[in-house]
């Protein structure tokens, strides 16, 4: 059964994933609200209500939950990126609004936000996707200035998705029955390596791309140029020296929850192909 007349609530809207599952719902004739601190930059369709909220403070949420069915939620604090612990308050509006279920993005692990929800007592679907396809656009720069990636484990193989497919998975969840219970690994369809990325990203452009690999000091460094605080880089030399089994394997998430396949690296390229090519 599908929820067409009732509203659903998207946190993290403006994330790059929150975007594609308000998108996803809007693309099915789906009513959907996104709650962001800022709706002055919030920059969404036509159809598409904005409202103000934040997840850290659980009373400025009674407004937007009213009339809500479907409820997306992520588990970090949008500003200082720390766990939220509004967890039980959250859910406890949720079920004073009528709310019937809820998805959450995983945080990469357990955590207060999601493990309250799964106590809550209302359906509840987390969602869990390896590698983003949009990861790809921290090397545009690179690319632009001098048709160049360089990377540390450049044999290293990702199952990466294409962030459209997490909100299409999200967004049957929110407003489908029959998701309760359930942690969706969402994975696209190919186990790539950054060459692979590479050639799919210079066949879109149209422009050669050469892979530099860096030993894991110059990566270091280059995270640290960046702005990357320690943890974060202690995380990627973890995740990309030694990515996990589900991070690397594709599995048939996306078609059996969305009845469609899972979309390429290379349609993911040919969308974002603009970001790569040199400014004239």
């Amino acid at each position: 059964m599908t929820d067409n007349a009732n509203v659903n609530l998207v946190t993290g809207a403006t994330g790059t994933v929150g975007r594609r599952i308000v998108l996803e719902l809007l693309s099915r004739g789906l009513r959907v609200r996104a709650l962001t601190r800022d709706p002055a930059r919030a920059d969404f369709p036509d159809g598409v209500e904005v409202v103000r909220g934040d997840l850290a403070d659980p009373a400025s949420l009674v407004p937007a939950l009213e009339g809500v069915t479907g409820l997306h939620l992520i588990t970090f604090d949008g500003g200082l990126f720390a766990p939220l612990e509004t967890g039980p308050e959250i859910v406890e509006l949720a079920g004073r609004a009528g709310v019937r279920r809820i998805t959450v993005l995983n945080g990469g692990g357990d955590t207060p936000l999601q493990s309250a929800v799964q106590a809550g007592g209302i359906a509840w679907t987390v969602i869990m996707p390896v590698e983003f396809m949009a990861n790809a656009l921290e090397w545009a720069e690179g690319i632009r200035a001098d048709d160049t990636v360089r990377e540390p484990f450049v044999g290293r193989l990702s199952a990466m998705v294409h962030e459209g497919d997490i909100g299409a998975v999200a967004a049957v969840a929110l407003s489908e029955d029959g998701h309760g219970g359930e942690s969706y690994l969402i994975t696209g369809p190919e186990a790539l390596t950054i060459q692979d990325k590479a050639d799919a990203l210079a066949g879109a452009r149209g422009r050669k791309i050469e892979v530099v690999e860096l030993s894991e000091e110059q990566a270091v460094e280059q995270w640290r140029a960046a702005g990357h605080p320690e943890e974060v880089i202690g995380f990627l030399l973890e995740v990309y020296g030694n990515t996990p089994p589900e991070g690397r394997t594709p599995i048939n998430t996306v078609a059996e929850v969305t009845g469609r396949p899972a979309r390429t690296f290379a349609q993911w390229a040919a969308e974002h192909a603009d970001a790569f090519r040199p400014r004239s």
